[in-house]
């Protein structure tokens, strides 16, 4: 039996609001439907928030619909106010170029996008940048043929823009607060272009959608729709995004493979399931399986290495989850640390304290104490002896009973690491350069 796409992305946490329910669903029933998402190339790097609408983006293409993935280097050229609290720092052409590079290659991860952007009937999806129809618009025209579509009453009234007003101290400038006059122009040139009559976007875009519609209805009589998905965060209140510094990126020179599967194998139980529904595509009936497993076994934590295994290879693949999951084996395991990766262990400790010691030291053997001594991990010489003396001192996982023990290259757990614990839970790192 078919499934209408909108209760497929509903089942899976995808929907927000919709701007015509019932004809967006006929629409999706009757005809392959050409939709779109934009991206703004404020980061050389998508993240897990960014992730969310393209896995509704490809929920819909599997469903035999078109994805049009809009790399935004006109309108980042602006800035969107929504969701901010003060005015985005605008990129120089170079800075803007690498990072819309960036945001090419991580949409290829997810949306097959393989398809003529110069065909009107392209088929696989298409990326596009908003700046080739936007760059030899002149500004009388755009205010003649776009702006005069536009009430000033109606932009003020939205909220992105009405909370920046009633913040004296920052306000909003002129160029944020044209943003949705340009994400409409965009909606218009690609229903004109493609037959494009559906936008996706964030709860956060909801003003700059409805935008779109009218001016489209108004420019080409046509009827078209707006879909949003929630904006998300964690149960326990932890955001994640460039804004609040913590995001976690596609890229994996910004957040490595191992990183990136630890932090969905560490989420808490409250979000589990509804991440295997948004960012896996694991069948409904399996991840009920999981939750049922969670329910009534939550220290196997299967549920968690599902959602930390699929997320992973979504986006790094097979040997990355591989690799991390050897990794993890063998950090949280009993086993001592050999044939590490510098990367994996810097990720691991990445709390713990550090400090760098020239490389040329472990050719003539660094002293066991003096290593304690200098990492941290004991205040003198006679503290670092007892805590030998007493079985209190591990090197990559491994006891070390000798206080007269010397380290060498052979010691050290990756290229240029080693970890020093005492006790139970303190960590230090030793970085050799």
């Amino acid at each position: 039996m078919n499934t209408n796409p909108i209760d497929t992305l509903r089942a899976r946490g995808f929907i927000d609001d919709i701007t015509d329910e019932a004809g967006l669903r006929e629409a999706l029933d009757t005809s392959t439907v050409t939709y779109y998402v934009g991206f703004d190339p404020t980061a050389e790097s998508l993240h897990i928030g960014n992730l969310v609408g393209m896995m509704a983006m490809a929920h819909l293409q599997r469903a035999g619909h078109r994805p049009i993935a809009i790399a935004g280097g006109a309108t980042g050229r602006i800035g969107d106010p929504s969701g901010r609290d003060a005015e985005r720092e605008l990129l120089g052409e170079e800075h803007l170029e690498r990072n819309l590079a960036g945001i090419r290659r991580d949409l290829g991860r997810v949306i097959d996008l393989g398809g003529d952007p110069d065909d009107r009937d392209f088929s696989p999806g298409i990326l596009v940048d908003n700046f080739d129809w936007t760059r030899d618009v002149s500004f009388l025209d755009f205010l003649r043929d776009i702006g005069k579509h536009f009430s000033v009453n109606a932009m003020i009234a939205k909220e992105s823009v009405k909370r920046r007003l009633d913040e004296r101290e920052h306000g909003i400038s002129f160029t944020e607060f044209a943003y949705q006059l340009l994400q409409a122009f965009d909606f218009a040139v690609l229903y004109q272009r493609y037959g494009c009559t559906l936008q996706g976007g964030g709860s956060d875009q909801w003003g700059n959608i409805t935008a779109g519609i009218d001016l489209t209805r108004k420019l080409h009589g046509r009827r078209v729709f707006g879909l949003t998905w929630p904006l998300i965060e964690r149960s326990d209140g932890k955001k994640f995004g460039k804004s609040t510094g913590n995001a976690v990126w596609l890229d994996p020179e910004l957040t490595s493979p191992y990183a990136y599967y630890q932090w969905f194998l560490n989420v808490p139980d409250d979000d589990v399931v509804r991440f295997l529904k948004l960012y896996t595509f694991l069948e409904l009936d399996e991840i009920a399986e999981l939750e049922r497993s969670l329910h009534d076994d939550p220290a196997a934590r299967e549920a968690h290495r599902a959602l930390a295994r699929d997320a992973a290879r979504l986006i790094h693949g097979d040997d990355a989850v591989a690799g991390a999951e050897r990794a993890a084996a063998v950090l949280f395991g009993k086993e001592p640390f050999t044939g590490m990766d510098d990367r994996v262990l810097a990720d691991a400790f990445a709390e713990a304290p550090s400090v760098e010691i020239g490389r040329g030291r472990l050719d003539v053997g660094i002293g066991l104490l003096e290593l304690l001594v200098e990492v941290g991990a004991a205040a003198s010489n006679a503290e670092a002896r007892r805590l030998v003396q007493q079985g209190g001192v591990s090197l990559n996982n491994a006891v070390v009973g000798d206080p007269q023990a010397t380290v060498g290259p052979d010691d050290l757990a990756s290229p240029s690491m080693l970890v020093v614990r005492v006790g139970k839970k303190r960590y230090h790192l030793a970085k050799f350069v």
